[in-house]
């Protein structure tokens, strides 16, 4: 597992590491996860990597724009283990 601290941070780490699977947090200083999901999507070499958004809002609109920049998944926090799981299959 790699973290980073923000989008910026998770763009270069993404790059660096070119994991499977990426969890963003929408709420991160600098470039939000909205931001940091679309710019992953944007890139060839990332575009089918999948990005679970994580996020303490769950509206309608939150979720619709995490599918907007291309997320695969919106989980509200707190979640279940079970939650987590199912998404990531």
């Amino acid at each position: 597992m790699i973290l980073a601290e923000d989008g910026f941070d998770a763009l270069a780490k993404i790059n660096d590491h070119q994991p499977a699977l990426v969890f963003c947090d929408i709420l991160m200083p600098r470039l939000d996860g909205y931001q940091t999901c679309a710019l992953i999507k944007k890139n060839p070499h990332f575009a089918q990597t999948p990005v679970i958004m994580l996020s303490s809002r769950d509206g309608v609109f939150d979720r619709a724009r995490g599918r907007m920049v291309g997320s695969e998944h919106y989980l509200t926090k707190p979640f279940t283990k079970e939650e987590l799981l199912g998404a990531i299959q």
